[in-house]
C-alpha cells in the first residue's frame, strides 16, 4: 500500500472518531461531574420525612402573599418562592412584597419575567425572561437565584438544556394543589395530602384558599413527623441522577480501597 493510500486511510478514520464524538457531545442528556439528568426535579428520592413547600408568585384577583409569609412565620416554616419579574415591575407594592420574602428567609428562585409557554419560543427569549427576572431580584434582594420553574411547568429538552446551560437547577412538582383554580379549600387540601410523600416537592400559589390550607397542612404534617426545607436544601446539588420521572437520586460513590 503507497503511503497516500495510508494516508487516506487515516483520515477517513479520524473522520469516524469526530461524527462519533460530536454525535456523544449533542446527546440531551448532561453529565455534570458525578451527575446524570435528563429531566427537570419533580421530586427527592429520600427516606427522612421531609418536604418542600413552593408558591409560584403570579398576578391573582387576591393576592395572599402576605397572608402566606404570616402563617409561614407563625410555624418557623422557610418556603420557596418563584418569582415573575414582570410582576415585581408591575408596582412598588409588589417590590415591597419581594422583599418581605426575602426577609422572612425564604429561597427564591426564577420563573421567567412574563410567563411565557417555554416549548414555545426560542433560546435568545428563554435566555432574556430569565435574565431580565434574574435582574430584578438580584436588585432588590441582592441575591441571584439558583433555580428556575418553568412556566406552568411547560418545558421540552431543548428547554430543559437551555435552563441548565445557564446555571440553572431546574425545579418541577410532583404534588400540585391547583389552588389557582380555587375550586374549593377541601379539594385543595386534599389533592395535597393524599400525594404527600418523603421528599415531594408541593406546588402552591398566592390564591384563596391556600393561607388556611398550608396553615392547617403544616401542622397535620408536623403531626405526621414531616419536616419542612427549602427546595435548595433538600436537593442534592452534585453526585446525583435524576430518572425519567423526574426523581432525584443521590449517587453512591465507591469507598476507597
Amino acid at each position: 500500500m503507497t503511503w497516500k493510500k495510508k494516508r487516506i486511510g487515516i483520515n477517513l478514520i479520524l473522520l469516524l472518531l469526530l461524527i462519533a464524538i460530536s454525535i456523544g457531545v449533542n446527546k440531551t442528556t448532561q453529565v455534570i461531574g458525578n451527575t446524570h439528568e435528563e429531566e427537570p426535579i419533580y421530586c427527592v428520592d429520600t427516606n427522612d420525612k421531609v418536604v418542600s413547600l413552593t408558591f409560584d408568585v403570579n398576578w391573582t384577583e387576591k393576592d395572599n402573599l402576605e397572608v402566606i409569609l404570616n402563617i409561614l412565620k407563625k410555624y418557623n416554616v422557610k418556603g420557596t418562592f418563584f418569582i415573575m419579574g414582570g410582576w415585581v415591575n408591575f408596582s412598588e407594592e409588589n417590590v415591597n412584597k419581594l422583599k418581605l420574602i426575602k426577609e422572612g428567609g425564604h429561597e427564591i428562585g426564577n420563573h421567567s419575567y412574563k410567563h411565557p409557554q417555554f416549548t414555545k419560543i426560542g433560546a435568545d427569549k428563554m435566555k432574556e425572561e430569565i435574565d431580565k427576572t434574574n435582574d430584578i431580584i438580584e436588585k432588590y434582594t441582592g441575591e441571584k437565584p439558583k433555580l428556575f420553574r418553568f412556566p406552568s411547568g411547560d418545558y421540552n429538552k431543548d428547554a430543559f438544556l437551555k435552563v441548565r446551560n445557564l446555571g440553572y437547577m431546574a425545579i418541577q412538582w410532583n404534588v400540585d394543589s391547583i389552588d389557582w383554580k380555587e375550586a374549593s379549600a377541601e379539594t385543595e387540601y386534599n389533592r395535597v395530602m393524599k400525594n404527600v410523600k418523603p421528599g415531594s416537592i408541593i406546588l402552591f400559589h398566592n390564591a384563596k384558599y391556600t393561607p388556611d390550607n398550608i396553615d392547617r397542612i403544616i401542622k397535620e404534617l408536623r403531626d405526621k413527623g414531616y419536616e419542612f426545607k427549602t427546595v435548595g436544601e433538600m436537593i442534592y446539588f452534585e453526585d446525583y441522577n435524576i430518572d425519567n420521572q423526574g426523581i432525584q437520586h443521590k449517587v453512591k460513590l465507591d469507598s476507597a480501597s
